[in-house]
């Protein structure tokens, strides 16, 4: 299916048409033409070609009601004429194309022209070879046999990097296979309510077909096209395909047409499908896109292609919406890459401030590159702070080597030409230059091979390892990842700001206590209690005045509750009517959907949801439900305990606030007011101006629901607290509730000092006089907030930003977000990290989030963390291991080849130490499960550097052993094992065993280094846990079973000729002591090292908290300010010892401080305060007497 092109797809669908026309009464060309109308012109054509909705319904042999009968036969045949609800995936990467794509790697292009190079010259015998005349400067001759054996260094050269590059592009490979499967878990799960054969059921998105009658709700992304026939305040984002962000209201008169890919944003309704899968409006793009499909290649160098797989209703939507908004900008702009990252950058602009800003056209980074969504986004997320410090130690080793290399190569020929032509005072001789080329290429690939050792080759791998590792976990502890990145940025959340209902609690609501006919019931009060009229106007309030997608079904076990579909509030008050030993059906079927006069939506504005009724008498009356202290204000009527209506006075409304709702609210209740209008029939009222119709209610009765806090929360919120991450809660729900639920928590402690606020409090704290949001002020505010009441989608955004942006403390916070509604879709994307609901959570969340929470739960943030701090140390392990290998082997290499002009370890050994087992080792270190101590330690924060001082202690502890004892080996090790010197060896010379040692040792060295490496804190047993992890038993056996091969029967491709068991002990007794050696360092108090410099932090600009800039700034004049900062430090340092010298003086004098005085307050901006000290004496000398070298942190480090 993947390789059908679209083309192919119509050209048989035309086929297909041109039989089957008939049998329905619209073909589906003409299908897809009317759904690329709009608004009034749709509805026009509808009526001139159809009559209206309901005849297109007839044609397409469905009925608005009860759906299509659902037989195979008819659904098949559907299929056939009309398409499938699937779009034919872009085809992935090949395996050679990964192959490809990894040979462009530089360093190894330089290897495969060296070993070309080497191989080309070992072929080539020039005439002069035997001239004895020629530079035997190394000494003694070859023999026939040696020079054959030239081709093999070449040759093995060539053999690595094969064997490296095949490694990469199957790590990419599988990588990608991993992303497809994700892909395709996410879509399977993705389903849709439609109604068959009067049924309403949920199938998978792909089992859409045209004339299925589709239930659409708030939060849903529409997976096909489609005309509306029934619905009320149904209003849609279209933005994703026509890049307007207003929303559209649609309506059957006037604006019918439903396009796949766009978002309900309130309301809901029912829809007949009339367009599916590559003839729907996005299909249509998806196959204008497949043209572009090959210059995106070019740029998707990283991780899965945009259409992966999509089924239409991409997986979230998002990488529908991705590759339409592409689409869109490329037929726009007729340039397609930038018009895409033009179109949503402007866009973000204008929707940062308003509220207005529900949804950005989405990136995706599942379909599409994390590039690209790092360009889209730029206001969003920098690089992830991982990859940030990671790209700078690259690039600082990357030069240290070349830099090596080059030394190495230089101070070798030198040494070759002075030796030869100076020293021997030999002649060029034209039929020796080959020979003298040849030398030149062993110096190069030596040099080469110095270079190749310097850079970490398997930090990228090890980096991909670790977290494709991590996110294959995550997913068996109900993570699913959706952007690499966010796991990582996960162990570094300072902060999380939670919704409660269903994450904090299980989203399993319950009516506990009621207050009806003026009585407060503690208890579900017994049916006989309440009056019949009241019981009548409750019962049907409650049935006809929620969603009838909403239903109480019997459990499915014996024994297990009653299962809950659709709103979970709704379900509480359905399920408050059962308890009341009454039936909500009945009422629903006598009024069923369609006929309902008029509904007034919940949205967060309005916190209320109402409908009209036509009564028989044909007056209307209007059932209205919400947030108590919302309705309560609408009411001036209440129902007596006689079921008769009498005055309600706003005195009465505050002392029922004190003596009912707040009460309740305290105990965790959220707590709802139902509530009745009547109209009278003519004239009609005006639908229109809400407030009008929206008061003068009458209040039938408050109910407080409970929503039990989940058993393992406030366990989990006890050990992000322990782990150093706040916990904030954001909800809608009033301030009380909210509290007591925090206290049950444990987000809150009673005695502690936090805030808790509601929106409202918290907006005018934070905006000054004309309205407008001020750092300054939200930083005082956000260090204690613990909980933010009846907040609004825009104040839990303004939070996020807050925080995020706030530099006030030293480390700049790291934010995750969880939300399920629809109207979380902007904080999600602001925060660092945003966790979807997976069960509770609409398609817009699930899209604008980093990683789904399968099961809904706040423990598996927790587990979030572990992970990602995991990652963390996991690399940090590894870069501690790889760096003394590089260290060391560079430095060998460097002595080695200017005092012996032969590297002591050779260009293919090196190889195979770097390459290979670096590689092992990256999938060793990578892959150690999490532990819980984990979440003992504070967060690291963003300036913290990767090395930390423990890990380069214990890097250049480990190469002062390992390069004592190679260079001993190399220098006297013939010595000690009575063999022939490797040292000074003729060109081709066979290895000799004294080289052999010295590679076995070094590479013995770096296996019980590995073990070492486990453990990066200065821990003492690095045995720990060992066995759990079995790869890492299995990589390390492995390597050392391989190496025993090399060495007995390497020979001549390695240089190494066979050992001798005793000169093996040796090796490994060596190798071993680098455990023992491993416990000496750690004796070392790491405080007492003050000279090591910690390497791989982050500091951009934006990166160094603005106190720290403000201090220097202040400490220093307004005209010195302009000088650089060398010069600034200069000047500080020097102002410090002329005061210290004048403060000196004075002492000696007695005389007065005025000197002393002046030339400080050219220093520092304090000159104002000392006027007002009472003794000007105490700041002067505190401040003279503070060295010049305790400057403040961030000159320092920028001097």
């Amino acid at each position: 299916m993947g390789d059908m092109t679209n083309s192919d797809f119509y050209s048989k669908n035309q086929r297909n048409e041109s039989s089957h026309g008939g049998e329905f009464g619209c073909t589906m060309e003409e299908l897809r033409s009317l759904m690329e109308l709009r608004g009034t012109e749709a509805v026009v054509k509808i009526k001139e070609t159809y009559g209206d909705t309901e005849a297109i319904c007839r044609r397409l042999k469905t009925s608005p009601v009860e759906g299509l009968p659902g037989t195979t036969p008819d659904l098949e045949k559907r299929k056939q004429i009309f398409g499938q609800n699937f779009i034919p995936p872009k085809k992935p990467k090949t395996f050679l194309q990964l192959v490809w794509e990894a040979l462009q790697d530089v360093t190894l292009i330089i290897l495969e022209i060296a070993a070309i190079i080497s191989l080309g010259l070992s072929f080539y015998h020039p005439p002069g070879e035997s001239n004895e005349g020629c530079a035997t400067a190394q000494g003694g001759a070859e023999d026939e046999g040696e020079a054959e054996a030239g081709w093999i260094e070449g040759a093995a050269i060539l053999l690595s990097v094969i064997c490296v590059v095949l490694v990469t592009a199957f790590n990419d490979w599988s990588k990608e296979k991993q992303f497809r499967g994700l892909q395709s878990r996410i879509e399977q799960e993705q389903k849709f309510t439609v109604v068959r054969a009067s049924q309403v059921v949920q199938i998978p998105v792909a089992e859409i077909v045209v004339g299925d009658i589709a239930q659409i709700k708030y939060g849903d992304l529409l997976p096909a096209d489609g005309l509306f026939i029934q619905g009320n305040d149904l209003k849609i984002d279209e933005s994703s395909l026509t890049g307007e962000s207003d929303q559209v209201r649609k309506s059957v008169d006037k604006d019918p047409m439903l396009l796949s890919g766009t978002h309900v944003m309130e309301g809901s309704g029912r829809m007949v499908v009339t367009a599916v899968g590559v003839n729907s409006q996005t299909g249509i793009i998806f196959t204008l896109l497949g043209a572009g499909g090959e210059e995106e290649e070019k740029k998707d160098k990283k991780g899965v292609k945009k259409g992966d797989g999509l089924q239409l209703p991409a997986a979230d939507g998002a990488a529908a919406s991705n590759a339409v908004d592409s689409a869109n900008a490329s037929l726009v702009n007729g340039k397609m890459q930038d018009g895409n990252v033009d179109a949503s950058q402007s866009k973000a602009k204008q929707q940062d401030g308003a509220a207005a800003m529900e949804m950005q056209p989405l990136k995706s980074a599942e379909g599409g590159d994390a590039d690209d969504k790092k360009k889209a986004n730029m206001h969003k997320k920098e690089k992830s702070v991982l990859q940030g410090k990671l790209t700078k130690l690259a690039v600082q080793i990357g030069k240290a080597g070349l830099v090596m290399s080059a030394i190495t190569v230089i101070i070798l020929v030198l040494y070759f030409t002075v030796d030869t032509f100076v020293v021997n005072k030999k002649p060029w001789l034209p039929e020796c230059t080959p020979v003298y080329v040849q030398y030149f290429v062993k110096f190069f690939i030596i040099g080469v091979t110095v270079l190749v050792v310097a850079v970490p080759e398997g930090l990228p791998l090890a980096v991909t390892i670790s977290l494709a590792y991590s996110v294959k976990k995550m997913m068996k502890d109900n993570n699913l990842v959706r952007h690499l990145d966010a796991c990582e940025t996960m162990g570094n959340a300072t902060a999380i700001c939670s919704d409660k209902t269903g994450t904090l609690t299980t989203n399993r609501m319950t009516v506990v206590q009621a207050y009806v006919g003026d009585v407060h019931y503690k208890e579900v009060p017994d049916p006989s209690s309440i009056n019949a009229k009241t019981m009548e106007l409750l019962v049907n309030a409650i049935a006809i005045n929620s969603a009838y997608t909403t239903k109480i079904l019997p459990p499915e076990k014996e024994g297990a509750l009653p299962r809950q579909v659709g709103n979970k509030t709704e379900c509480g008050l359905l399920g408050f009517v059962l308890d009341l030993k009454q039936d909500y059906e009945p009422v629903r079927s006598q009024m069923p959907e369609e006929k309902l006069y008029k509904v007034y939506t919940f949205n967060s504005v309005r916190k209320s949801m109402s409908t009209v009724i036509k009564m028989p008498d044909e007056s209307f009356r209007m059932y209205s439900k919400g947030a108590s202290e919302i309705v309560l204000k609408k009411c001036c009527r209440i129902l007596s305990g006689a079921g008769e209506p009498r005055v309600f006075r706003p005195r009465d409304r505050d002392e029922m606030v004190k003596k009912v709702i707040e009460p309740m609210a305290c105990d965790g209740l959220r707590t709802i007011c139902v509530a009745y209008r009547d109209f009278p029939g003519n004239p009609e009222p005006d639908w229109d101006n809400e407030n009008d119709i929206l008061s003068d209610l009458t209040c039938i009765c408050v109910v407080g629901i409970e929503d039990p806090v989940r058993p393992e929360v406030p366990e989990a919120i006890r050990k992000c607290q322990r782990a150093g991450i706040t916990v904030r809660m954001v909800t809608g729900d009033n301030i009380n509730t909210a509290r007591a639920i925090a206290i049950k928590c444990g987000i809150i402690h009673p005695g502690e000092d936090f805030l808790c606020l509601e929106g409202k409090e918290f907006n005018r704290r934070i905006r000054n006089e004309k309205g407008e949001i001020e750092q300054e002020r939200i930083d005082k505010i956000w260090p204690k907030l613990r909980v933010l009441a009846r907040s609004s989608p825009t104040d839990k955004h303004t939070l996020v930003k807050g925080i995020i942006d706030s530099t006030h403390t030293e480390q700049r916070q790291v934010v995750a977000v969880t939300g399920d509604g629809t109207n979380d879709g902007p904080a999600l994307k602001k925060a660092d990290v945003g966790f979807a609901m997976g069960i509770a959570g609409t398609d817009v969340a699930k899209e604008a989030s980093d990683i789904i929470l399968t099961d809904d739960n706040f423990s598996s943030i927790v587990k979030a963390v572990m992970w990602g701090r995991n990652v963390y140390d996991s690399i940090s392990k590894f870069l501690q291991f790889q760096l003394t290998v590089n260290v060391v082997a560079v430095i060998v290499a460097f002595t080695g080849a200017c005092i012996t002009q032969d590297s002591p370890l050779k260009a293919v050994q090196m190889l195979w130490v770097n390459l290979i087992m670096d590689t092992f080792a990256s999938l060793a270190l990578a892959t150690e499960p999490p532990t819980e101590t984990l979440l003992l330690r504070k967060p690291y924060g963003r300036n913290k550097p990767l090395i930390s001082r423990t890990m380069m202690k214990n890097i250049l502890g480990h190469a002062v052993y390992q390069l004592t004892l190679i260079f001993t080996l190399l220098f006297v090790g013939e010595k000690m094992f009575q063999i022939d010197s490797g040292r000074n060896t003729p060109l081709h010379s066979p290895p000799s065993e004294h080289y052999t040692i010295i590679f076995n040792t070094f590479v013995m060295m770096q296996l019980f280094n590995e073990i070492n490496a486990r453990k990066i804190h200065g821990e003492r047993n690095v045995f720990d846990g060992i066995f759990r992890n079995p790869i890492f038993c299995t990589i390390v056996l492995g390597t050392f079973a391989i190496q025993i091969v090399i060495v007995q029967f390497g020979g001549k491709p390695f240089s190494c000729s066979p050992l001798q068991l005793d000169q093996w002990m040796w090796c490994i007794f060596i190798g071993l002591g680098e455990l023992v050696w491993g416990q000496v360092i750690a004796t070392i108090p790491t405080s007492r090292l003050k000279f090591l410099k910690e390497a791989g932090r982050l500091t951009q600009k934006e990166e160094i908290p603005e106190e720290e800039l403000n201090e220097d700034v202040e400490e220093i004049d307004h005209a010195e300010r302009e000088l650089r900062r060398g010069q600034i430090l200069w000047f500080r340092g020097l102002n410090r010892i002329q005061t210290q010298i004048e403060v000196v003086n004075t002492f000696k004098s007695g005389a007065s401080f005025q000197g002393a005085l002046r030339r400080q307050s050219s220093v520092t901006s304090q000159s104002q305060d000392v006027a007002n000290l009472s003794s000007p004496s105490r700041v002067s000398l505190s401040n003279a007497l503070s060295s010049p070298t305790s400057l403040p942190p961030a000159a320092a480090g920028q001097g």
